[in-house]
């Protein structure tokens, strides 16, 4: 019942942060920061062929997921939930404007484990895990 968005990613590179993303019909390079809470992140458009061109440089696994928007008071919650070698992980993610906005915020009773500051839930990170 929620917005559902594909998207297919992988990583040219993981410190810094470079991933190529396909979300629905939308290419997007994007430049990601260190840290866990708060991080810096640029993106920029590609088009399909400059996406599958990278798509071929990259290391490691590529990852699928449907991305649900789920609304919550102010926030939406985006519900990730993996395909393939990482199902059936699924995982909630909330963007807030401040870092005192995040540490202000209470999730809601369904929200699990808080993985913010565990880099094994990267997607960068997952994406380097060997599946046998």
């Amino acid at each position: 019942q929620y917005p559902r968005h594909r998207i297919e990613q992988a990583y040219l590179c993981t410190e810094p942060v470079l991933r190529v993303r396909r979300k629905d019909d939308a290419y997007i390079l994007t430049y990601k920061g260190p840290g866990f809470l708060v991080r810096e992140e640029h993106e920029f458009p590609l088009t399909a062929e400059a996406y599958q061109h990278l798509l071929g440089k990259a290391d490691g696994n590529r990852i699928a997921k449907d991305r649900y928007g789920v609304p919550y008071g102010a926030y939406t919650i985006e519900l990730d939930v993996f395909e393939g070698d990482l199902a059936p992980l699924t995982l909630a993610e909330v963007e807030f404007s401040s870092e005192e906005d995040a540490k202000a915020f209470v999730a809601p009773d369904w929200f699990d484990e808080d993985v913010t500051y565990k880099k094994e839930y990267h997607n960068s990170y997952m994406a380097t895990m060997k599946f046998e």
